[in-house]
């Protein structure tokens, strides 16, 4: 081998030139690593090799030795406090390191129109960055920060791939308008509506839209800043009672451009099936309520699982590539990623091609800086015959619960049994006779400019959109010979949903220092306009069997009628701005003001005025704050928000066609014109305010440090719908009840830990706790809520908000036990629906997370948890009962034993409602870096991911972190089980690689 030629400056070293000329040499790196401010030695530094597993510490001077492989160029140096460095050798054997603290470096967040060092926030904002996101298979972004930032509950609907999510950020506010909080994506706030239409099968109940994010790809996710007191989120205004999530996407990073590849393989089964009864089981416990009964009633002969047969093994893949660099000049990314996921109920599933590119350039000396930030995908879901609402004839989950287990898969012809004596389809025959496909095509982007007009102001400009286009077709054919509604007609449902957002905004940003005093302003103006177009039509009389010719060709229905249709447009003008001080690096002040102008509220209250302000004193920077804290920081805010998630002109009076429809028989019944509401033209935004104190705190040069926040969050004049005594020209009118506040309450814990840093071993622990209370200080009248579905069950509801309770507490009749008969027994002899005492919000929530490094392995350990609130269980409600058993139904085998009798109504009671809490063992990674000695291949990743290992809990139903939406007129529900979507246990493996 030929030796390198001699270096210009610094000389040759021998030991340089023997690598370069025995290949398996090694080589001894030596030097000192010290603080880059001070100087002095940095004792118990870590030191290690990239790609390797040797690494070392430095000594009580600050120095170190170690040896490098042939073939690593490259040694990493990390120190608790400061940045971590990855140095890139050079001729040199001595290598000196001066750390940068993290105090330079530090955490930035983003607060809206800007972003500020996380020492230097004066609200209460949650930053989880990549590195700390939930792993495995995630659809969307919520779910990469379930559990991990205090105070924040993410639910899912069902365990359903794509299916919708309940974001809650310091508890509930509202019955009426929205409760999820503001998403931002890359500075354009999304509107909050419906992307996809929600769904009917007739006789079998009505199905929700899917998750309204589904669009972005969680890989393309840099970071998620989440913003929970009114002093942060004030700056949104009218959008911000409910908190805002900020989504920021991956930049190009500079340098020469990476090309990364990511796959990831995913196996998923059912974690958890119910407990009925085998066939043998079923045919004893039914003739033991229907003494003398010919068995032959309900014994088909078959022996079947119906849970088993319509779930499946499924798998997923996970495709995600990358290009991106950049240079002074300015940055660029690349990405495309595509997901396959079926789902754990057959014909179910999820599809998700994306793109997407972030690039930025600077001009005129970098006083000019163009910016934009692009994504567009196309969306297939693919559902299974689940309702929210199913009636007697069940929907295929409830069928496989309640369905005989002898009744057999198949016919001997072949076909697909469809159903017994009771004309209930079986499970497999709903699956096998419909079909439901959602095609949603997203884009959503803005293009951005800004201008350093002088040295300390700059003027930026956004151009945003947010453009969707929705189809859901649902499909029975006319061969399902079980529903009275669509036998021998077969029904089309078609939701076609159409939605445009654009946003301009402008504002100015001035920076100034006089002295000891940092200054910085912000003004600004923004425009959106907000257009959401809906059409649903149905279709029956079909003269074919075939589902796809059914979905794709319309034209083959002999009748066809629109059920409705919506097309309208609302508008926000806004003007905001924001001031911070800071003097002498130790007081800090923010304070912000926003005037929104919103075309959803009457002439008296177009404009509505959001204020806050925010205090922080940095204690560690006092000359008597004691050594041990490296930071040390006290804040005080308080603010006022609003919300204005409400639907289109509820303020006028005005007209309206009801729903057209298809009857059973299968004619066309149109829909009439009625009087909708009122007039109100006062009718104004539900208004949150909010108080914080907080401590941000760090020891031990930040091995440990943590955040302690206590808030109390007000929600007044609530919107809600007053009805009107009859006889009245119209039923009602939309009003704001100005006796009304609801209180949110609650005191949140953030920890972190480095407990070991080690040069070949690191462990950091990363924990969160949250205690909230809710309750209904005001309101002068009560509201029901809580649809409970089920034979027997018709207007019944389980959940009233009323003066003194919970939001959404739950209003039942009180059990008490059974009587010598087995008839159900009510607390003190009353059988009317009470307060029981419980609610469905969760007192105490919880995250915990392990992670470690030793070498290039790495590993984390993720669990949470909610506590202190309880679930209704519509399901056992529905099905679950010995009424049920004596009538030929499928139950649970804990029914038999029950000392209930078979004459029982099937009342909402107490006897349903359990303890929600829960502990999950909700993920485990393990990782493995690969030493790798090619020029081609800078880093090469593999891992094992398990998700939703391991539940600990006391309640008999599949999950009890779940949310069916049981709404009563409008008003939301929280807390109800019924029939949902099973959740899986997940397994993956996959691997990230860096060209």
């Amino acid at each position: 081998m030929k030796f390198l030629h001699t270096l210009s400056k610094g000389g040759l070293l021998v030991a340089f030139l023997l690598l370069c000329n025995f290949a398996m040499a090694q080589r001894t790196i030596k030097g000192t690593v010290t603080d880059g401010e001070t100087g002095d030695a940095l004792i118990g530094a870590s030191v290690s090799v990239v790609g390797t597993t040797r690494g070392t510490a430095t000594d009580i001077n600050g120095a170190y030795t170690i040896e490098v492989p042939a073939g690593s160029s490259q040694i990493r140096i990390a120190y608790t406090g400061y940045a971590e460095q990855v140095l890139t050798l050079g001729a040199s054997n001595t290598v000196d390191v001066a750390m940068k603290s993290d105090a330079v470096l530090e955490e930035v967040v983003v607060i809206g129109y800007g972003a500020v060092k996380k020492s230097d926030a004066t609200g209460s904002v949650s930053s989880v960055t990549e590195k700390d996101f939930n792993r495995g298979n995630v659809v969307a972004p919520e779910q990469l920060i379930q559990g991990r930032a205090p105070g924040v509950v993410i639910t899912n609907s069902s365990g359903e791939p794509g299916a919708g999510i309940n974001v809650r950020i310091r508890g509930t506010s509202s019955v009426r308008a929205g409760n999820n909080p503001l998403f931002v994506v890359d500075g354009v706030p999304l509107s909050g509506a419906e992307t996809s239409g929600g769904s009917d099968l007739k006789g079998f109940g009505s199905q929700a839209a899917r998750n309204p994010l589904n669009f972005l790809n969680p890989a393309d996710i840099a970071s998620i800043d989440i913003l929970k007191d009114a002093s942060a989120t004030a700056i949104y205004g009218s959008r911000g009672a409910n908190g805002v999530v900020i989504i920021t996407t991956k930049s190009g990073q500079s340098g020469k451009g990476l090309l990364e590849y990511g796959y990831t393989l995913g196996v998923s089964k059912i974690a958890k099936k119910y407990d009925v009864l085998d066939a043998r089981g079923f045919k004893a416990a039914w003739q033991e309520l229907n003494p003398g009964a010919d068995i032959d009633e309900v014994d088909f002969g078959g022996d079947t699982d119906w849970q088993d047969e319509i779930t499946q093994t499924a798998m997923s893949h996970n495709h995600n590539l990358s290009f991106g660099g950049g240079g002074q000049g300015g940055n660029y990314r690349f990405s495309l990623g595509y997901l396959d996921q079926e789902g754990i109920i057959i014909q179910s599933g999820i599809k998700r091609l994306s793109g997407r590119f972030n690039g930025s350039k600077s001009f005129m000396d970098n006083k000019l800086k163009i910016a934009t930030n692009f994504t567009v995908s196309n969306t297939k879901d693919a559902g299974a015959p689940i309702s929210e609402a199913a009636g007697f004839e069940g929907d295929a989950w409830a069928n496989a619960l309640k369905g005989n287990p002898t009744w057999p898969t198949y016919n001997g012809d072949g076909t697909v049994f469809q159903s017994g004596k009771n004309g209930e389809p079986s499970p497999l025959a709903m699956i096998e006779y419909t079909d439901d496909q959602t095609n949603t095509i997203r884009a959503l982007g803005n293009i951005n400019a800004e201008l350093s007009i002088t040295k300390n102001l700059t003027f930026k400009t956004v151009l945003g959109t947010d453009q969707s286009i929705s189809s859901r077709k649902n499909a029975m054919s006319k061969d399902l010979n079980a529903g009275q509604a669509n036998f021998g007609l077969g029904r089309l449902y078609v939701t076609d949903i159409e939605a445009s957002n654009k946003l301009w905004e402008n504002y100015f940003t001035y920076n100034k220092s006089f002295g000891k005093v940092d200054f910085t302003g912000l003004a600004g103006y923004s425009y959106q306009e907000l257009n959401y177009a809906r059409k649903r039509n149905q279709y029956s009389k079909f003269g074919t069997s075939d589902l796809g010719l059914m979905v794709n060709n319309s034209s083959t229905a002999g009748v066809s009628t629109i059920v409705n249709s919506e097309n309208y447009t609302d508008e926000l003008q806004s003007y905001f701005g924001r001031i911070n001080f800071g003097i002498s690096d130790k007081y800090l002040l923010t304070a912000t003001l926003r005037a929104d102008g919103s075309t959803k509220f009457g002439g008296d209250n177009k404009y509505g005025y959001f204020p806050s302000a925010a205090l922080k004193w940095r204690v560690s920077q006092e000359s008597f704050c004691p050594d041990v804290f490296t930071d040390l920081g006290v804040r005080l805010g308080y603010g006022v928000t609003g919300n204005q998630e409400i639907g289109h002109n509820l303020y006028l009076q005005r007209q309206r066609y009801s729903d057209g429809d298809i009857n059973n028989e299968g004619n066309v019944v149109s829909g009439s014109i009625r009087n909708v509401a009122f007039q109100n033209e006062a009718l104004k935004w539900e208004t949150t305010t909010q108080l914080n104190f907080g401590i941000d705190w760090a020891v031990w040069s930040g091995r440990l440090s943590g955040t302690i926040d206590l808030y109390k969050k007000n929600t007044i004049d609530m919107l809600v719908k007053k009805y009107a005594a009859q006889p009245a020209p119209n039923d009602f009118v939309w009003a704001n009840l100005e006796d009304s506040d609801i209180e949110n309450r609650g005191l949140e814990l953030g920890l972190n830990l480095v407990a070991v840093d080690k040069a070949k071993f690191d462990w950091r622990i990363l924990g969160n706790i949250a205690f909230n209370k809710n309750e209904v200080k005001a309101l002068s009248t009560t509201l029901n809520t809580g649809r409970i579905h089920g034979q027997g069950l018709s207007e019944a509801y389980a959940q009233r908000i009323a003066q003194g309770q919970a939001l959404f507490a739950f209003f039942v009749r009180d059990f008490s036990g059974y009587d010598a008969s087995g008839n159900q027994t009510y607390v003190n002899d009353l059988d009317a629906q009470v307060f029981v005492g419980k609610s469905p919000i969760p007192k105490v929530t919880a995250g915990l997370t392990n992670q470690f490094q030793f070498g290039n392995l790495d590993a984390s350990i993720f669990f949470t948890g909610q506590w202190g609130h309880y679930v209704y269980n519509n399901t056992a409600n529905a099905l679950f009962t010995k009424g049920a058993l004596g009538g030929g139904r499928n139950v649970t085998t804990d029914v038999v034993s029950s000392a209930e009798s078979r004459n029982n109504a099937p009342d909402v009671s107490s006897r349903f409602l359990e303890k929600g809490d829960f502990l999950r063992l909700q993920d485990i990674t393990l990782g493995y870096n690969l030493p790798i000695k090619s020029k081609n291949i800078s880093s090469l990743r593999i891992f094992a991911n398990g998700q939703n290992l391991m539940l600990f809990t006391d309640y008999s139903g599949l999950d009890p972190e779940v949310n069916v939406n049981k709404q009563i007129d409008d008003i939301p529900s929280l807390g109800i089980d019924y029939n949902a979507y099973p959740r899986s246990r997940t397994f993956s493996i996959g691997a990230n690689v860096t060209f």
